[in-house]
């Protein structure tokens, strides 16, 4: 199987930095999307425009997804002009979150026509995504896993091989997730309470990661994307909002209550229902802050006018 030239099929806000790290590790790339400006960008990166996933699937033996949701990654998959219907694939890499049944459904379908399946979902966001260091779980067959090694390690530098079973990688990431958007929720909360309480936001952040309330909100996120006002390089809202649903519906189908999960789901449900659907997730603190009267900034923490 020929490894130095690969497909991949979604330029997005995670595929592009992880495309452009494949190119810069020597490997050749057959890419496809639906957004020619993201086809442009990767182009001009070195990589090699196709005209639909069944192309790309024609000209190479490996092909990486990296998609926003289950509906997208079955079409792209299996639907019209889908990688099932390319010529050459031989080995399919999924590196969107879809949850277990996509991930089972699309495997079993592609096994039927002779393509094996790595479930490899990926965390660490748009900067990990670009820096190269995403932690990467996988599922699937060890020798494939193995085999595909140098690819995967230009995309990440962590990974975890979590069994052979298609799917369980894919509930490896939900629960990341789940409690990636609750340590974001609640570090919301307890910095617009310090906030409005009249500690300076800086110092709190500090005192809280140096203590046990640290989380990977605190200890990351809300240092350089909240406190500097930047609220970007996070996933959207809408796409976390997709992965709580994901959460709580495979939680609830193994008999599991998700009473946190379902909170949490609800918040990021009405952050989108306001409007910011597309916007990073981290500016969920911002809804806290105009209910409470204040702005969690470093250099900006007076109590504002607004209301809800």
């Amino acid at each position: 199987m020929d490894v130095k030239s690969l497909g991949f099929v979604g330029i997005g806000q995670m595929g592009l930095p992880m495309a452009r790290n494949l190119l810069r590790a020597g490997f050749e790339l057959i890419v496809f999307d639906v957004n020619l400006e993201a086809l442009s960008a990767i182009r001009d990166a070195g990589a090699t425009a196709a005209a639909s996933p069944a192309q790309v699937a024609s000209q190479v033996d490996v092909v990486l997804v990296s998609l926003p949701t289950p509906a997208v990654v079955r079409s792209v998959a299996l639907g019209p002009q889908g990688l099932v219907e390319g010529t050459r694939i031989k080995s399919y890499v999924d590196l969107s979150t879809t949850g277990s049944v996509i991930a089972k459904e699309v495997a079993n379908a592609l096994d039927a026509q002779g393509i094996s399946t790595l479930d490899c979902p990926v965390s660490g966001g748009q900067r990990g995504a670009e820096a190269g260091t995403l932690t990467l779980m996988i599922s699937g067959a060890l020798e494939l896993s193995e085999q595909l090694d140098p690819v995967l390690t230009a995309i990440g530098n962590e990974q975890f091989y979590v069994g052979a079973d298609i799917g369980l990688a894919q509930t490896c990431k939900l629960c990341n997730n789940f409690l990636s958007a609750a340590n974001n929720v609640a570090a919301a909360e307890a910095m617009v309470t310090a906030t409005k309480g009249g500690l300076d936001p800086q110092v709190a952040l500090d005192v809280i990661n140096a203590s046990s309330g640290r989380n990977s909100a605190t200890a990351d996120k809300f240092a350089e994307l909240v406190l500097t006002r930047r609220f970007d390089k996070s996933m959207k809202t809408r796409l976390l909002h997709k992965d709580l649903n994901l959460f709580t519906a495979e939680a609830e189908a193994l008999g599991v209550p998700a009473w946190v999960g379902a909170h949490v789901k609800q918040l990021l449900a009405y952050s989108i229902s306001q409007g910011m659907g597309d916007a990073a997730s981290v500016t969920m603190i911002q809804h806290w802050e105009r209910w409470a009267g204040v702005e969690v900034g470093s250099k900006h923490n007076a109590e504002t006018n607004t209301s809800e």
